[in-house]
């Protein structure tokens, strides 16, 4: 008897601004990544999206996409996700379908409902208050599928290019809110564990529990997000991740800055209630070498269920953070 196939993993990106680079540079790094992720044989490749944060470029994921896309050949490139209440649905499916009119079959519509960014950014964006996402959603389907009433103001408008279809749709969730939304609409589901404490395998059960098959998606497929931080020794992960420890920490009390390198990471003092959010947030992580960051992940989406890995690492050298998908990819088989 053949052993299972290992399960397939997929990249998110932040495209994250390390201390010393350049925004502009780090946002034409993205290829570099998009690249390798389709040599590999990773099976998508999505940009967040964010705004006001020194310590990310990925303010325009359906740029980086576009880019990312016509750099690539094979890899799904999409977004996880666009956060809806940042844009009026008639744009979203605007550009969407034109992404899907340029690179056929190769990009992800993936959807959040929370802002990406602070009070003051949402503010300046003009973001659709309270939880609209769900009318928000109906609305931009609609501009899609025909789906306005007669005589409903909207009815006559038509989301150019309207001879292809809308890209698969993804609801993004961090708790598990939108599990039987997205089961009952026929989508995709994916879970952000990389920064979520909460458990994903109720959420994951409760989208499978009323999932409905649609035309994008004849079955469930829920995709669980990890942060991963992978080198050749358990030390030199753990050094790597140390630029995490305080990025994160600084991400708790309201800083968005550049990425730390893990010697400033390492020097900074700690105090006793710093160390305790530190530790809170390296439980969100899998730090080691190959072999121990495969038996983790493969633990954990046996555990809750999840069809696809989507793995997100940010650490302070663009070459050591290539290196750890490179070596990740090694761990399952996936390297050429």
């Amino acid at each position: 008897m053949s052993a299972p196939l290992p399960i397939p993993l997929s990249i998110l990106d932040l495209a994250p601004v390390p201390s010393g680079v350049p925004p502009s540079l780090a946002a034409r790094r993205t290829v570099d990544l998009a690249r390798l992720g389709d040599r590999l044989g990773f099976a998508r490749y999505w940009f967040a999206e964010h705004h006001g944060m020194q310590s990310v470029a990925s303010s325009a994921p359906e740029i980086l996409i576009g880019n990312a896309a016509g750099a690539t050949r094979r890899i799904r490139v999409g977004s996880g996700g666009i956060m809806l209440p940042n844009h009026p649905p008639l744009r979203v499916a605007e550009v969407f379908r034109m992404l899907e009119a340029l690179h056929p079959g190769r990009i992800d519509l993936g959807l959040g409902r929370a802002p990406g960014s602070n009070h003051s950014a949402s503010r300046a964006l003009r973001a659709f208050e309270g939880d609209q996402f769900p009318s928000m959603l109906a609305e931009l389907l609609a501009f899609c599928n025909d789906g306005f009433p007669e005589r409903h103001p909207f009815r006559t408008v038509r989301a150019m290019p309207d001879d292809v279809p809308l890209p698969p749709v993804w609801i993004l969730a961090s708790s598990g809110a939108s599990a039987r939304m997205a089961g009952g609409a026929g989508m995709g589901y994916s879970f952000a564990s990389h920064f979520s404490p909460t458990p994903p395998a109720p959420a994951f059960a409760a989208y499978r529990e009323e999932f409905r098959p649609s035309a994008q998606f004849a079955r469930p497929h829920a995709i669980l997000g990890v942060a991963v931080v992978c080198a050749q020794s358990h030390e030199r992960a753990e050094y790597l991740a140390a630029t995490m420890d305080l990025g994160r920490l600084r991400i708790a009390r309201g800083e968005f800055l550049p990425l730390p390198s893990p010697e400033e990471a390492l020097a900074y003092p700690y105090a006793a209630d710093e160390r305790e959010i530190v530790r809170q947030n390296k439980a969100l992580t899998l730090v080691g070498t190959p072999a121990q960051v495969r038996e983790r992940i493969e633990a954990m989406a046996r555990d809750c269920g999840a069809d696809e890995v989507m793995v997100v690492t940010n650490v302070h050298s663009h070459e050591e953070r290539l290196r750890s998908y490179e070596l990740l990819a090694a761990a399952f088989g996936m390297a050429s």
